[in-house]
Parts: C-alpha cells; sequence; structure tokens
C-alpha cells in the first residue's frame, strides 16, 4: 500500500518495481532459455522479443540492461511421457509383450556408432549408449495395445541432440535425434527380445516446446513396414529455474500477470473501442506458450485464464463471453485433474471477489448498464456471469450457503435505495426551502422515479429473468416504500396552508402517484393505496382552477368567432371555430376525471356532480355569449349576413347539444356506477346527475327554438315583400307570371340553399315553419287582393309561386316530405288560387265537372230518380235521349206533384246552337212514365269537351207561381254509348256502327254551396251571369222546399 501523499511518480515507480519488474525478469529468463518452436506459425528472433516486451511493460533501454544482468544461465531437460501404443506387431501367437528404451543421442556419436558397425545389429540403443543412460518402461503383458502412461525428467545436455525410442517386444532411444524403439521380452532360453519399432526426433528441427502427438512406429527394415503407433508427450523444461527472478510467487501467478499486462498492451494499441475478444499479439502469444513451457504449468493451467480475465473486467472493457468460456473451462477440467492448493486457493478467491464486484454492479445497473440497445446485453451476461456460485468450483471451495436470487434482489433493493438518495439529494433546494419549492422538488423526484419504474417495467425486468428476478416488482415495492413516506411527510408541512399556487403544484404530483399506484394496483398492501388521503385539501382548488380556465377559453373564443361555418379540405364543418374551441375546452375536464381516477367511491360520486354541473355552467354561458355575439354583429351587417350568422349559431348550439348528450360516455359514469353502486343508490346517482344533463339540454332546446323563430321571422319578411312586389298587376299587366315570380324564387333557392348546405340536419325542421308561414302569407295576400282589379292574373301568379315554393321545400326529396307540405291550409289555399286563377268558361267548366263528379258518388235516391234510355251516333252525330220515367219525387203540392223532366246541354259556351227541350206535364203522379225521345245535332269533340253533360231538371208545373224543383241530375256526355265507342277505335276510324242504347237511372240531387260565390264575382261577363243566375234560381227553389 502507498501513502496518499505519496506523488504519482513515486507511486508509478514503486509499481513497476513490485510489480512489472519480477514479471520483466521472468519473460527475460524465457527468452534467454527457449528451447523447442512455438505453435506460432511466426518465428521471432530475441531482437524482436525483446522489443516487444519492452514496450508491453513501459521499460526503458536502461531498465532493460539492468535487469538483462540479473538472469542467470539454466540448464534444460526433455520431460518425455510414454502414454500408449496402438496395433503394434504380435511376436507370440498374435499377441507380444512389450516395453519402450528411450535415450537422446548426440548427432556425432550416432555417427561413430555406425561406422563403427560391421554389420546390422540388433539392439541401437543398447549398442549407441551406455546402459545409464538408457531409460526402460514397464512390460505389458499379452497386449497388442499397452498403456504405459509414465513419465521421464533426465536428460539432459540435449542441444544438438535427437531423441531415440526403441519398441521391441522392449525399446526407445533419444539423440539429437529422439529414438524410441519397442522390443518383446521373450524367455531366457529363446534368447533376446524381438524389435518391434523405432521412433527418431530431431529436438532441434522436429520438436516444439511442447509436444502431445501419436507417432508412427519406423522398421528397421521394410520386411513389416505397418508397425502401428506410439503416444508420446515432450516438452523442454528448465531443470532448476532461477527462482530469484520473482521471489514468493509462484508460475501461475507470474503467468496471470503477464497475460494482463500483455492485453492491456494490445488493448492500448488498438484504435477501436470494441470489448477486447481475446485477441493478441504474436510475440505475446509466443512467449506466454514459453514461459508455460518452461514452468511445466498443465493444460489445465494454461487454459485457467479467469484469475486474469476477471481482474481485466473490473479494469478494461472485455467481451464477456471469454469469460463464461473460461467458467465452462473451469467447470470442465474440475472433475479431470487436482489443481494444486495455491492455484485452488487463487481460483476461489478469484471467484468469490468476482461474485462480489458483479452483484455491486447489479446493485449499479442504472448507472453502469444504461437502458440501451448495447448496454442492455452487457447486463444480461454479467447476470449470467454472476451464477458463478452455481459452479462446482466455487461450491467447493465456499462451503457456506449462497442463494444467488437473494443476493441479487438484495443488490437491487440495496442500488434502489442509493438511488432514490441521489435524486433526493439532487432535488432538493440549495435555499431557504419554500413550499412551493419543497413541492417542485417533490415533483422533479417522483417524476424520475416514474421513469425509472417504466424502464425496470419494459427494459431492465426482460434482462434479470436470467436469475429468475422480478426487478420490476423488487424495484416497485422499494418505491412504493420510499414515496409514500416521502409524500407523508412532504405534505403534513402543507396542511392549512394550501392555497391556489401550491394545489396547482400538487396536482401533477397526484398524477404521477397515480400513474405509479396503477402499475401495480393489484398487489396488496401497497403503502401508496391511500396516497390521495393527502390531496383532499388540495382537489376543490383543482375543480376550480379548471373551471375557471375553461371559462375564459369560452370568453375569447366566443370574442374572436365570426360566425362563419368553418371549411375543411376533408368535409365541410357546418359550425363556427368557437364550437369546436368549446368542445376542446371541455375535454379537458373530462381528461381531468379519468386522470384523477379518485380512489374513494363516495368522494368520486361527489367529484362527478361538481365536474357535470361545472360543464353544464360552462355551456350555458356559452350560450349567452354566443346570443350577444350574434345580436352584436348582425347589428353591423346587412339583412343576408344576419341570416347566415343564424344559421351557424343555430348549428352551434345544436353540435352543443350533441356534446352535452355525450357527457355520461366522456365521463363514464357506467365505470363510475360499478365503483358506487354499494355505496350510492341507484336512482339518486341518475336522477341526481341527469338531472343537470336535462337542464342542460332543455335549456339548449329553448335557445335552438329561439333562433330558429328569429331567423324564420326574417325569413317570412323576406318572402311576403317579394309576394307584395308580385300584386302589381294593373301597374304592369304585360309582365309574365313567371317574370314577376323569379325574384322570390331567385331568394328561395338561395337562402333554401344555403340553410341546405349549412344547416345541420337536425336543425333543418325550420323548413315546416317556414313553409305554413309562406303559406299564411299567400293566402293572407290573395284575401287581401280579392276586391280590388286583376285578381284572376295575380291568383295566377299566386298559384305558379305555390307550386314553385312547393318544389324548391319539397328539394326532390331532400327537403319536407309531401305530407308535410300537403297540409290542410295548403289544400284550402291551392283550392282557392286555382279557382280564382281561372276565367269564366273554366270556372263554369270546373263547376259541371264538379257536379258531375258528385252525381257519380251520390248513392240514395232522398229526392227521387229519373231513367234515361241514351246513345250517340257518330254516323250522323246525333245524341238521342229518351225520357222513360221518374220515381219517387216529392210531393209539391198536396201530397202530389205535376212532374216534367227538363233537359239541357251543358255548358253553353260549348254547346250554344242546342235549345233546352222539356217533357209533358204528368199531372198529380210521384212516379210518372213518360216515355219521350229527343235528338240533337252535335260533334263528337263538343262531348269530349271539359264539362260537357246533359243536365235532367224535374221540375212541378204550376199554373200561378213559377214551377217547383224537384231535383235534378247531370250526365257526363263520354259516359253515353257511342261518344267513348271502343269498338270504332279497335277497328278504325271508317268504322260507325250504331251502339245500343244505354238505359241509365240517375238519382236526383239538390245544389250546395259552390264557386258560384266566385263566377258571380265577374259581373262583366253576360253568359257567365245568366249562368249563376239560373243556378242561383235552382238553389232558392232547393231552399224553399
Amino acid at each position: 500500500d502507498f501513502k496518499d501523499e505519496e506523488n504519482p511518480e513515486e507511486k508509478a515507480r514503486h509499481l513497476k518495481e513490485l510489480q512489472l519488474n519480477p514479471l520483466y525478469k521472468e519473460l527475460l529468463y524465457t527468452i534467454a532459455h527457449k528451447m523447442g518452436k512455438s505453435a506460432s506459425t511466426e518465428v521471432f528472433a530475441d531482437s524482436q522479443l525483446h522489443q516487444y516486451i519492452k514496450e508491453a511493460l513501459t521499460m526503458t533501454e536502461s531498465e532493460h540492461n539492468s535487469l538483462m544482468e540479473v538472469v542467470q544461465n539454466s540448464e534444460y531437460c526433455l520431460m518425455a511421457t510414454v502414454k500408449e501404443a496402438r496395433g503394434i506387431l504380435g511376436k507370440d501367437v498374435s499377441l507380444s509383450d512389450p516395453y519402450c528404451l528411450l535415450t537422446i543421442l548426440e548427432d556425432e556419436e550416432e555417427r561413430r556408432t555406425r561406422r563403427s558397425r560391421a554389420k546390422a545389429i540388433k539392439y541401437v540403443v543398447k549398442d549407441a549408449v551406455s546402459d545409464d543412460k538408457i531409460y526402460q518402461t514397464d512390460i505389458k503383458k499379452q497386449t497388442l495395445n499397452p498403456i504405459w502412461n509414465e513419465t521421464f525428467i533426465e536428460f539432459e545436455d540435449i542441444a544438438g541432440a535427437s531423441f531415440h525410442l526403441e519398441d521391441k517386444d522392449e525399446e526407445v532411444s533419444l539423440t539429437q535425434k529422439l529414438e524410441e524403439r519397442i522390443l518383446k521380452e521373450v524367455t531366457k532360453e529363446k534368447g533376446t527380445d524381438d524389435f518391434l519399432g523405432k521412433v527418431v526426433i530431431k529436438l532441434q528441427q522436429d520438436l516444439h516446446c511442447t509436444e502431445d502427438n501419436w507417432y508412427i512406429l519406423q522398421p528397421r527394415t521394410e520386411t513389416y513396414p505397418d508397425r502401428g503407433q506410439c503416444h508420446l508427450d515432450l516438452k523442454f523444461i528448465h531443470k532448476a529455474r532461477d527462482d530469484t527472478l520473482s521471489p514468493g510467487r509462484n508460475a501461475y501467478t507470474n503467468y496471470c500477470g503477464i497475460l494482463q499486462q500483455f492485453v492491456l498492451s494490445y488493448i492500448s494499441k488498438q484504435k477501436s473501442s470494441a470489448p477486447w475478444k481475446g485477441e493478441l499479439c504474436g510475440e505475446a502469444q509466443t512467449l506466454l506458450e514459453h514461459y508455460a513451457t518452461q514452468n511445466d504449468l498443465s493444460p489445465f493451467l494454461q487454459d485457467l485464464k479467469w484469475v486474469a480475465y476477471s481482474k481485466l473486467y473490473q479494469s478494461i472493457e472485455v467481451d464477456s463471453s471469454l469469460l463464461l468460456q473460461q467458467l465452462t473451462c473451469v467447470e470442465y477440467h474440475w472433475h479431470q485433474q487436482e489443481l494444486p492448493y495455491q492455484q485452488k486457493q487463487e481460483l476461489g478467491d478469484s471467484l468469490h471477489g468476482f461474485l462480489h464486484y458483479g452483484l455491486h454492479l447489479v446493485s449499479k445497473y442504472r448507472d453502469v448498464f444504461p437502458p440501451t440497445p448495447s448496454a442492455t446485453p452487457k447486463l444480461h451476461t454479467l447476470l449470467i456471469l454472476v451464477q458463478i456460485c452455481k459452479t462446482k468450483a466455487f461450491q467447493k471451495m465456499n462451503p457456506a450457503d449462497f442463494e444467488l436470487h437473494d443476493e441479487v434482489a438484495d443488490a437491487v433493493q440495496t442500488g434502489t435505495q442509493a438511488w432514490f438518495s441521489n435524486k433526493k439529494g439532487l432535488h432538493q433546494p440549495m435555499t431557504k426551502q419554500e413550499l412551493s419549492e419543497i413541492i417542485s422538488a417533490l415533483s422533479r423526484l417522483i417524476v424520475e422515479v416514474r421513469d425509472d419504474i417504466k424502464l425496470n417495467r419494459d427494459v431492465w425486468n426482460r434482462t434479470f429473468v436470467a436469475v429468475q428476478l422480478d426487478v420490476f416488482t423488487e424495484v416497485y415495492e422499494k418505491f412504493d416504500s420510499l414515496l409514500a413516506t416521502e409524500v407523508r411527510e412532504t405534505l403534513s408541512q402543507m396542511e392549512g396552508h394550501i392555497d391556489q399556487s401550491l394545489a396547482n403544484s400538487l396536482f401533477p404530483v397526484y398524477l404521477n402517484l397515480q400513474a405509479i399506484r396503477k402499475d401495480k394496483a393489484f398487489l396488496q398492501k401497497l403503502k401508496l393505496t391511500n396516497f390521495h388521503v393527502s390531496f383532499r385539501e388540495a382537489q376543490p382548488f383543482w375543480l376550480h382552477q379548471i373551471f375557471n380556465t375553461t371559462m375564459d377559453r369560452v370568453e375569447r373564443a366566443v370574442k374572436v368567432d365570426k360566425l362563419q361555418p368553418m371549411h375543411s379540405s376533408a368535409a365541410p364543418i357546418k359550425h363556427s371555430s368557437s364550437a369546436v374551441d368549446l368542445v376542446a375546452c371541455i375535454q379537458p375536464v373530462c381528461d381531468m376525471w379519468e386522470q384523477m381516477s379518485w380512489p374513494d367511491p363516495e368522494e368520486s360520486f361527489m367529484l362527478m356532480v361538481k365536474i357535470t354541473e361545472d360543464v353544464c355552467k360552462i355551456v350555458v354561458t356559452y350560450c349567452h355569449r354566443l346570443k350577444a355575439r350574434v345580436r352584436m354583429l348582425s347589428e353591423k351587417s346587412d339583412h343576408g349576413s344576419a341570416i347566415k350568422m343564424l344559421c351557424v349559431v343555430v348549428n352551434d348550439l345544436e353540435y352543443l347539444r350533441s356534446v352535452v348528450a355525450q357527457l355520461p360516455a366522456k365521463l363514464k359514469w357506467a365505470a363510475l356506477w360499478e365503483r358506487t353502486r354499494h355505496a350510492i343508490g341507484e336512482s339518486q346517482f341518475h336522477n341526481t346527475l341527469q338531472a343537470q344533463v336535462q337542464q342542460t339540454q332543455g335549456a339548449l332546446g329553448r335557445e335552438i327554438r329561439s333562433a330558429l323563430d328569429t331567423l324564420s321571422k326574417k325569413l317570412n319578411a323576406d318572402i311576403e315583400t317579394y309576394v307584395r312586389g308580385m300584386s302589381t298587376t294593373t301597374q304592369n299587366p304585360s309582365k309574365s307570371t313567371e317574370d314577376a315570380a323569379t325574384p322570390l324564387m331567385r331568394y328561395l333557392e338561395k337562402e333554401l340553399h344555403y340553410m341546405n348546405e349549412n344547416l345541420v340536419q337536425e336543425n333543418f325542421n325550420l323548413l315546416t315553419p317556414l313553409w305554413n308561414n309562406s303559406v299564411k302569407i299567400l293566402y293572407q295576400m290573395a284575401a287581401a287582393h280579392s276586391h280590388q282589379g286583376g285578381l284572376m292574373v295575380f291568383c295566377h301568379r299566386l298559384l305558379y309561386t305555390l307550386q314553385c315554393l312547393e318544389q324548391c321545400f319539397h328539394g326532390e326529396g331532400n327537403g319536407l316530405p309531401l305530407e308535410t307540405l300537403h297540409s290542410d291550409d295548403y289544400k284550402a289555399l291551392k283550392a282557392y288560387l286555382t279557382h280564382h286563377s281561372l276565367s269564366s268558361r273554366q270556372l263554369v267548366d270546373k263547376y259541371l265537372e264538379g257536379k258531375i263528379l258528385e252525381q257519380r258518388v251520390t248513392a240514395g235516391e232522398k229526392y227521387g230518380a229519373v231513367t234515361l234510355r241514351t246513345n250517340y251516333r257518330r254516323s250522323d252525330q246525333r245524341l238521342r235521349v229518351e225520357v222513360l220515367n221518374a220515381a219517387n219525387l216529392l210531393p209539391m203540392d198536396s201530397n202530389l206533384s205535376d212532374p216534367y223532366v227538363q233537359l239541357c246541354l251543358e255548358p253553353f259556351h260549348t254547346f250554344p246552337l242546342v235549345e233546352p227541350c222539356r217533357t209533358q206535364i204528368k199531372s198529380c203522379d210521384l212516379n210518372p212514365l213518360f216515355d219521350e225521345g229527343f235528338e240533337s245535332l252535335i260533334g263528337l269533340d263538343q262531348c269530349h269537351a271539359p264539362g260537357a253533360c246533359l243536365v235532367v231538371t224535374v221540375l212541378d208545373h204550376d199554373t200561378l207561381s213559377t214551377d217547383d224543383f224537384e231535383g235534378e241530375a247531370f250526365l257526363c256526355l263520354k259516359d253515353i254509348p257511342g261518344v267513348a265507342n271502343t269498338e270504332a277505335e279497335k277497328h278504325g276510324p271508317g268504322f260507325h256502327p250504331d251502339p245500343v242504347p244505354a238505359q241509365i237511372r240517375l238519382p236526383l240531387m239538390h245544389p250546395k254551396p259552390n264557386i258560384l260565390k266566385l263566377l258571380e264575382s265577374r259581373k262583366g261577363d253576360r253568359e257567365i251571369q245568366a249562368f249563376v243566375k239560373k243556378r242561383r234560381q235552382r238553389e232558392k227553389q232547393s231552399k224553399e222546399r
């Protein structure tokens, strides 16, 4: 340990002396005494290796030279392990008793031996060296696949030598070639052992610093070329390595230290910031291999880089897959061989230390492993690495129980506590703590906690699945406890000091706590469950604030509203901007209710009553402001613009009515009812809330009707003006009906088209009162003009106007239905105008057509009946009428009558040359029999004329006074056979058969009130006046009767 006051340079010097210098001397020693070839494909000179270690361990040239002097020479030896053989020759009935002889031969000695041989010798090893340089394995009986696993480490002075091994039914050799021979042991009676094969390895040329291979057994002759294989493990080691280079440190510790320095050097030369994945340069690999071989480090220890890598992981960014590979290696080799005690302790300390380091990182996972795509996988790998407690090595060297799940959970809880305390300190006001600053600090802290909970739920929770930990729940429960305490302590300072400003600051605090509580509301015994109690004092201020804010927005919206329909590229919007703004203003109120989600059911109901009341007040206030706005703008606008603005106002109010109707859905009354039904009665719930909505809708309905009435009055006034303008018959009699009605039609087309496009369908019922008023205006104008000249022309214009109005209001089915248009007033007006617009002759025709229709529907014979036989001969255009009889006549003179029948063709203007005719008088007879016939010459076209009929009048003859009226009947000429001759039509115009006369019984009728009064007003037409006089006489006679 270094003193704190020691300067950095002194610290670095001490560090180099204690840690780097011993490692540097070991490396210098390794370079100076390396034997054999490295496994690397690259070959490095000593100078290259010296240059590399100087850079890797940051040594100066002077330091290098001084340390080189410390390095001493050392003796090498070759450690040979004969493991096994396979497929050797069988010398004793297909089997052998093999053994091996091993030695090392100098090249010169081998050459001299070969020259001195006069002939081939049987024992290559025994003949070449003395017995004390030959090593022999055990003899394996009766096998062709012997297993020895014997090691020999006494071969010395091997520079420039070869290794020989003889396999004889026994023998092996080592020289500048390593020669091995396998020989077969035989009984003494039979003589010497049999030669089975040999292996010769050139040490400098062929052998790496470590070899573990199968070698083919070579023959002395070609007699048996395939002699099998022998498995050898060969290493160059130091017989007595200098132990003063790094006193007190074993070879494995140095190996790990060297590896760490090489890794740090490699990373420092890399430009990439990517994690280190185990790469090393060729010099480093060569030196590590030579060092491990010279110090006889087992393959397990060479592979066991966990100690080095785990330390590097704590200082640099190492790819976690390397550590995972090392854990796998430790777990695999743990069962294969036993570690030396010291290495076992080092491994145990490393595993235990890394576990605690990993748990420390886990506790700081928010900072070390932020929620990014690159950092989250690293946390996942770390959580896998901390599972080293489940490995056999850890459990063997740490017998105490270690529950990983609990340890990780404790780390998360500890880290969460530390994170919360740190954030709380960061947000704490630095100056004198005002209540507003305290709330602001609490609000910021809760926001950070909420964000952290969200990250644990959405990101880190998936990562901690690796250790079967629900980190979201762990963190949530910890924050639940911490926040509950913090909120309770903070809000206790506010009691009795709440004002609007503080309440506004508390609202986001409440919302964030509400959101946090909802994340795990199903958990039991949460400390935040009743957090809302602390906010009761602030709740009225929240409602007051949202109400005032909404009212201000409504006021501003109405002030800037020009009461024009809004235009959209997608679809036309028929209401103005303030209506849209009002809905937008109301929405935050609904949002606030949903955000609050007040937990207490009874208090929630009272809160809903207040919110509904406030929304209704806002709506009613908007209506009043809108009415005032339209009055103000109308005063400054022309008549047409005022009507358009009224349409927009009606649409606004209707739109608002639909919004109010949606309040139960927007405020989710159904969900509230489910929550409160156990505490609030159904009638109380629905009556209280629904009454407010219904009352507001009623007010809106009245305002809509009032606006519609105003709009209707303005339109009716315009219609009346245009209708009055049509009564200018005397001033401009030549003006056509179409021209006179055109201004009114243009006006209605324009206004109704505008209303059709800009008035919402719900308020299009404005057309009904507008239509009814239009009908009344026409009727009033017609009645007022009845005593003025030109009535017929005026009524004709009004009738045309009525027909145009009907088409306009019907709108080809898009406006009012025909059932609504054809009201009683409409029918009366149409009949009145129709009659008054006709000429006198047309009126007579109309009158007679009416009488014919009346005759057809008369069923009873109250006044008696008359029977005729009639036909029309087209051949000579003669109408023949036979009066057969009369029946059931009423008595006119003392229960008797003197009846006769008068026949007359009407109308007179159609039959001016046809004189009336009459039958003889039948005295004192109520059922007279006349049987008289009459013929008249008339054209077929006259028979088809409008109103053409035969008027049959039955009179009672009086000598001293005017004849009495018995009754009359009207026979349409078209109903007489021959007038409508279907046979003639079928056979062509040249076919004129005489029709068969038809006998017809006609009930007698008496006159009824009709259009005679209208005909009577036509004073200038004598013909009409004569017709009227005649009909009046009949009426008078009927009344006298």
